[in-house]
């Protein structure tokens, strides 16, 4: 049966309909563009730091930094102590077990006589002996051995006891050894993190930018030069008035100080003083390097620890520690060899040199050199002696 259905009329089937489709898909592209464009128009990019947002930034970085090495030199200096703890336990239980060896074989001995004896009773050794004055002069002799093996066997028990008491110290010992190690990775890895993050910001500086950021740096050391000077003037001054008045200063003078003391200290730290300047001073221009102690390189607790055992001075590792050493003194009653910290949280150290400068080693991309120390905010200082 022939269907009565009409055939479906395509939409796309004359040319008219196939224009008014390809004008829509036109429209709806060109739509999407302008959406696109408008939400690009919305969200702007973030606007370029300036030179000194990237400045306060590196100067961050940098402090960060040595508050990391700072606690890698304390993570360092107590594994290198806790190795050496380790190594003295082991040779230790090493000396021990040759005394238990030794207890062992004398009790081997004691058992070997006992094996041939075959562990008789007096009266079947009686009867078996060929005379009786031959079991007597046994008899004697063993009960002679029976006392020296009793001796043994309490040798052997106290060797065993001392040896596991030594075996479990050094495993506490290899603990506390693997968690400074585990310190000591983290805070390298700090470190690094922090001046990979500082190298980064200034690699994306412009020629313009880093010669401007260099300008900064230049405004900021003239101007902590000044108040050194200034400061260096109003000592001289004070000092001046002092002799006026008929003082004594009785202690150490540096040659361009003229500053005051903060006590008597004697000519021979007085010499101790002016031997540590001087190797600081034959340091200056040997690179920063965080967690160096000498010769080619230092950090900052590293230089005054190197300049101080130069003079006969044992100094911890790190500032944090550096500054409980000594007296504490103000900054108007510096004197040359002392040690002046810096920031709220101790992380850096230079040596004070007189008229209100330092020797010290700055930060990473720096030479050990000579600055003011107004060049950063004074935490406080200390006069060994």
């Amino acid at each position: 049966m022939a269907s009565h259905r009409k055939p479906r009329t395509s939409v796309l089937t004359s040319p008219g309909s196939r224009r008014t489709a390809a004008g829509l898909t036109t429209a709806a592209l060109a739509s999407v563009t302008l959406l696109s464009q408008t939400a690009d128009a919305a969200a702007p990019r973030a606007p370029r730091p300036t030179i000194e947002d990237v400045k306060q930034k590196v100067d961050g970085l940098y402090r960060q930094a040595e508050v990391a090495t700072q606690k890698y030199n304390a993570a360092k200096e107590r594994a290198d102590h806790q190795r050496e703890t380790v190594d003295g336990l082991l040779d230790a239980a090493a000396k021990r077990a040759e005394k238990m060896n030794a207890s062992r074989r004398e009790l081997g001995t004691f058992a070997s006589a006992q094996y041939r004896t075959g562990g008789m009773n007096p009266t079947a050794q009686l009867m078996l002996a060929k005379d009786p004055q031959q079991f007597f002069d046994r008899s004697h002799l063993m009960e002679r051995l029976t006392g020296r093996q009793q001796q043994a066997v309490s040798d052997y028990q106290q060797q065993a006891a001392a040896a596991a008491r030594q075996r479990a110290e050094a495993s506490r010992s290899l603990d506390q050894l693997q968690n400074s190690q585990a310190a000591l990775k983290e805070s390298k890895r700090s470190v690094q993190q922090k001046l990979a993050e500082a190298r980064q910001l200034l690699s994306r500086l412009t020629a313009q930018e880093k010669a401007r950021l260099a300008e900064l740096e230049r405004r900021k050391e003239a101007a902590a030069k000044r108040r050194a000077e200034e400061e260096a003037r109003k000592q001289q001054e004070r000092e001046r008035q002092r002799q006026h008045d008929g003082g004594s200063t009785g202690g150490r003078t540096g040659g361009d100080t003229g500053g005051s003391t903060g006590g008597s200290t004697g000519g021979s730290q007085s010499t101790k003083a002016e031997k540590a300047l001087a190797f600081a001073r034959a340091q200056i221009g040997k690179p920063y390097v965080w967690g160096a102690t000498g010769p080619s390189s230092y950090d900052c607790s590293g230089l005054t620890q190197a300049a101080w055992k130069a003079a006969g001075v044992v100094l911890p590792r790190t500032t944090w520690e550096q500054v409980k050493v000594g007296q504490r003194v103000a900054t108007k009653d510096l004197q040359p060899g002392d040690l002046v910290f810096f920031f709220d949280d101790i992380s850096h150290v230079g040596m004070y040199i007189g008229g209100g400068k330092m020797i010290h080693a700055p930060h990473p991309g720096a030479n050990v050199r000579e600055e003011s120390i107004y060049y950063m905010p004074i935490y406080g200082s200390v006069r060994l002696g």
